[in-house]
């Protein structure tokens, strides 16, 4: 159990407390998250939730609702914007997508460093959805040259990506294995 929600549950507990700061003002927001691992971890069977991320939402939402009813301090359109709020926002969080805008720089810095041919090919084929028959049909070259150089633009990112996570090296050009050897 207890990996189980270091897996599923642990990875949404900031979007949680996100939701929690901004839906509530009265609330022990430690005590929420506490409260409602406690209930999770007492769940009968994990494999029987659907959607983690919705299943601590709610959970923290109920044992929100507990925390202000034993309170009684809470006014009754805090109650109300709780119960009826869109707990389950799918949407990602202002973090995340800095985090993807971030990745895909980095994605993009890496693809400007393939060589030309390579870059083109693979810009085609991946980025633009071409086929290989219609990317050798435009260069001039045969459909065996496109499916080489695809495979070789894939295999240069992910050794780049392997080799510098979170970290682009804007100076440096990837190189194909051959160049770096010789």
């Amino acid at each position: 159990m207890g990996r189980w929600i270091a897996g599923e549950i642990l990875p949404h507990e900031a979007d949680v407390r996100a939701w929690l700061r901004r839906s509530l003002r009265l609330v022990e927001i430690d005590d929420v998250i506490q409260e409602s691992y406690c209930r999770i971890a007492a769940a009968v069977d994990p494999q029987t939730i659907a959607s983690p991320r919705a299943y601590f939402f709610t959970t923290a939402r109920n044992v929100a609702l507990d925390q202000m009813r034993k309170n009684r301090v809470v006014g009754l359109d805090d109650v109300a914007e709780l119960a009826w709020s869109n707990v389950v926002d799918e949407s990602p969080s202002p973090e995340r997508l800095a985090g993807g805008r971030l990745e895909l720089r980095r994605i993009n810095t890496l693809i400007e460093s393939l060589p030309q041919r390579c870059r083109t090919i693979f810009v085609m084929r991946k980025v633009q959805g071409l086929s290989q028959r219609q990317i050798a049909h435009k260069l001039g070259v045969t459909e065996n040259v496109v499916e080489k150089q695809a495979a070789k633009g894939l295999r240069l990112l992910l050794d780049a990506v392997a080799a510098q996570p979170g970290r682009v090296k804007l100076e440096q050009p990837i190189q194909s294995d051959r160049r770096r050897r010789g």
